[in-house]
């Protein structure tokens, strides 16, 4: 047909009346008032309705379909760090978050656990699969940790760890024939255990949320919540809200990251009840003929997810089923991102 087409074609210049319709493939003239109510801008380039109505199902909606596939197939990382002093309930405190056996107690049994003489940070890594979706979690504890006499700088291991990450994950970004998959050993969340004295927060308690707000996401918690009355949990609450705000201490969710009106609404929320005031349990019992996880006193049973007798249900919310992507996010926009320029500026600087 192409070569039948080319033989009627007439020469240029012949009069033909295909001129007119070789002519009407370019852009037709734009008159020159709408080019002056436009500021001049072609037609091909010109920016279209906001919402733009389809005449028929196209089929975007299937690309949610995809990433969940996709997700479900390669699943995704998710590392969080417990920081706070021996007999705060840490380990437990992450067997009832994921609801398996997670902690770095569970791992080594029948070992009699010593309190180490310096900081030393010990990493477990688990795969957790629920209906189909898989999550390769990394705890890292802190054993050690206000644990001595002297306490000075008993944050830098915790400091370095958490920077090594950061280097580890720059020197893979960096090469020029990288993997297609960065592994990701970056430090999405710090959970610090405040122990429950009922007071005021403690010099080490400042002194290492101001550190570490700056270099990790970090979430504070009441521990041992059950050990208060509702009264002096109240109180105590209040005046760890007051030390932050004095201090500039900025935990997470920061406000300066709100970027959306409801998220601004919903962290609001959020750091109204911060710190959470937590219970751990790992064992189940009988309530009203149902198993449920909480601690039995003399006096009756603790609920560790009823509302009513703690907050722990708010924190695993906010790290694992409303949070935990926008951990990743400012782990990797913001926290990482600083690292990142200050790595690379002292690289290029001379000498």
């Amino acid at each position: 047909r192409g070569v039948q087409a080319h033989r009627l074609c007439p020469p240029r210049g012949a009069g033909s009346s295909l001129e007119p319709e070789e002519r009407s493939m370019e852009p037709p003239a734009v008159p020159e008032e709408e080019e002056e109510e436009e500021g001049a801008v072609p037609l091909s380039v010109a920016p279209g309705p906001v919402g733009c109505q389809l005449f028929g199902y196209v089929g975007i909606e299937a690309v949610l379909d995809q990433m969940k596939i996709k997700t479900m197939k390669t699943g995704f990382e998710f590392n969080i760090m417990v920081v706070g002093q021996s007999g705060l309930g840490k380990s437990t405190m992450v067997n009832t978050l994921f609801k398996s056996k997670v902690s770095r107690k569970s791992s080594q049994p029948g070992q009699e656990e010593r309190i180490p003489k310096t900081v030393q940070l010990q990493s477990i890594t688990h795969v957790i699969e629920e209906k189909g979706v898989k999550m390769k979690l990394t705890v890292t504890d802190t054993p050690g940790f206000g644990d001595q006499i002297n306490n000075e700088n008993c944050w830098d291991p915790i400091i370095k760890y958490i920077n090594e990450q950061y280097e580890r994950y720059l020197r893979e970004e960096i090469l020029i024939t990288r993997k297609r998959k960065i592994p990701d050993t970056r430090v999405h969340g710090c959970v610090y255990f405040v122990p429950p004295t009922g007071h005021w927060l403690r010099p080490l308690d400042l002194e290492f949320m101001r550190r570490l707000s700056k270099i990790v996401n970090v979430v504070p918690v009441i521990a041992k919540a059950d050990t208060l009355t509702l009264e002096e949990r109240a109180e105590f609450k209040q005046q760890i809200q007051e030390d932050l705000k004095t201090h500039a201490i900025s935990v997470y969710p920061q406000e300066d990251f709100d970027q959306d009106p409801e998220d601004r609404a919903l962290n609001d929320r959020i750091r109204e009840k911060i710190p959470f005031a937590v219970v751990g349990a790992d064992q189940e019992h009988q309530v009203n003929g149902k198993r449920v996880l909480g601690r039995k006193t003399k006096w009756g049973i603790i609920e560790v997810e009823n509302p009513a007798h703690c907050e722990f249900p708010l924190l695993r919310d906010l790290l694992i089923r409303s949070h935990l992507q926008d951990l990743k996010d400012i782990t990797h926009n913001v926290h990482y991102e600083s690292y990142r320029v200050r790595r690379l500026n002292e690289s290029n600087r001379p000498g």
